[in-house]
């Protein structure tokens, strides 16, 4: 059976994460006051990555809700013992410099338009609804997506093969019929291969060039790739740059 419907990840895949993280992060600790015990603006972002990630999977292990991760990433950063209230505060503030240098990646709006009558298409996202359905308004593309499923709502995390299939369920479609489209080569790429769906893995710029490619997904360099992995019903491709 042919692919029926694209499911999407957004940040670093639709989204340009990393550069508006970067970019809000360096805005904000400037304006904080926060850079004088780092050797350089770079370093200080590294460690705010670090805490994020080490923070995001216990909020994907279960151990922290949305919120207390996000309030323990301030907490770790700062070295301080903040109420909730003064650590909501403090990425509240954040989030302002990070929203305003929110883009989309440039292909994105030529493959949506391109697969937007062959295929239909979802949004499946490690955050929340809260998060995402707000991003996605922002960005100009909340219509393109027939649903938005993220993990603090349904209570599991990719890359379980729940998180997937939840998505498919929602669709109305087995997993074979079914792509998904994600940065991360374990938590996308692998995780919706194992589930059964085609796993589409884009590394942009050779991110992870360096790690030994998972078993499974199709790896692209570019969203205008992606057509021609879907099959005829699609408008347009071009060959993949990876082989």
């Amino acid at each position: 059976m042919s692919i029926q419907a694209v499911v999407w990840d957004v940040d670093d895949t639709l989204f340009d994460y990393t550069t508006a993280d970067r970019l809000g992060m360096r805005a904000h600790l400037t304006a904080e006051g926060l850079l004088d015990g780092y050797d350089s603006v770079e370093q200080a972002i590294e460690r705010w990555r670090e805490i994020t990630h080490l923070q995001w999977a216990r909020f994907s292990a279960g151990e922290a809700t949305f919120e207390e991760q996000r309030r323990d990433r301030v907490r770790v950063f700062l070295d301080r013992d903040l109420s909730d209230a003064e650590a909501d505060a403090w990425f509240q503030r954040y989030v302002t410099h990070y929203e305003a240098v929110w883009t989309l990646f440039p292909d994105v709006l030529p493959v949506l338009d391109a697969l937007s009558a062959s295929h239909r298409h979802a949004v499946l996202s490690n955050s929340s609804l809260h998060v995402q359905d707000r991003k996605l308004r922002a960005l100009g593309v909340h219509d393109r997506f027939e649903t938005i499923l993220c993990a603090a709502e349904l209570g599991v995390s990719k890359p379980e093969a729940g998180a997937f299939l939840a998505a498919c369920d929602f669709l109305g479609l087995p997993p074979h019929q079914v792509a998904y489209v994600g940065d991360h080569p374990e938590i996308d790429g692998r995780g919706a291969a194992d589930a059964g769906l085609l796993s589409v893995w884009i590394d942009r710029g050779g991110r992870y060039a360096t790690i030994e490619p998972p078993v499974g997904p199709h790896r692209i360099a570019s969203l205008g790739e992606l057509p021609s992995l879907l099959g005829p019903d699609s408008r347009f491709g071009a060959p993949s740059t990876f082989g």
